[in-house]
């Protein structure tokens, strides 16, 4: 136990090493898109899938310090679970994410019709998760080109909504895009109302800055509720190209 133990240390210390590594171009980056535009850290989509696992691990870390090495290592997202967007031209607005999904969810996902969903309430085929509420019924506001009778773009936030409301209508409501803020999504999960079954995609709202010019990983009341639900049991292993009902994550 005592090597095995060991070897798990080494390997997440290597792990670690190699997200250090990634910390300066991650900086430069950053850096130079924070100007740009108060609202929009630019910066997310000039990184590809491998800086964008380093990004997160290093927004883990830091709001993780009481953590091990091990404990972080098991928190890790994988490159490989995220799809790579940074071939994106267009600015990541508001109004711009309709065509940015258009462009992107065909990738490693086994439909590409928006429009659709399932025939089982409260089962979605893309979750975008957001920092604030207002943020999401924006989001919503935009993606309701792909509302359909039979399909909701269905609004999943938190502070103006309660739980309980939140709850029966989900458990009423076919959708196919679920839109809400982390801790609220995690809310509906814990609680049996939402369904990760029929799920292909989580978007993250990660371009977005609020008035501080903090994104969803800035913030420890949205980065850690955050976590939990990318790592969720059951979901974590669907982050593999080889799994029966795969699911990317999209940073937008």
């Amino acid at each position: 136990m005592k090597r095995k133990r060991e070897k798990q240390e080494d390997d997440a210390a290597k792990s670690m090493k190699h997200a250090r590594s990634s910390n300066q171009r991650i900086s430069e980056i950053t850096g130079s898109h924070l100007k740009a535009a108060p609202s929009i850290d630019d910066a997310i989509g000039k990184m590809d899938n491998r800086l964008l696992a380093d990004y997160v691990a290093q927004r883990s870390k830091r709001f993780g310090q009481h953590l091990s090495l091990v404990e972080l290592e098991d928190m890790h997202i994988p490159e490989a679970a995220i799809l790579d967007s940074s071939e994106w031209s267009g600015e990541r607005r508001l109004q711009s994410l309709p065509d940015f999904l258009l462009a992107f969810v065909q990738r490693g996902t086994a439909s590409n019709n928006l429009e659709s969903a399932s025939k089982r309430p409260g089962e979605p085929h893309t979750l975008i998760i957001t920092a604030a509420g207002l943020r999401a019924a924006e989001l919503t506001r935009v993606l309701r080109q792909f509302q359909t009778k039979e399909a909701t773009v269905a609004k999943l936030f938190a502070k103006h909504i309660k739980l309980k409301d939140a709850t029966a209508f989900v458990k009423a409501t076919r959708m196919n895009f679920g839109v809400g803020t982390p801790t609220r999504i995690v809310d509906l999960l814990d609680n049996g109302a939402l369904a990760l079954e029929s799920l292909q995609r989580i978007v993250i709202d990660c371009s977005f800055l609020d008035p501080k010019k903090r994104n969803i990983f800035d913030m420890k009341e949205t980065q850690q509720p955050l976590m939990q639900l990318l790592n969720r049991p059951g979901l974590k292993e669907r982050y593999s190209s080889s799994s029966s009902a795969p699911v990317k994550l999209i940073f937008y």
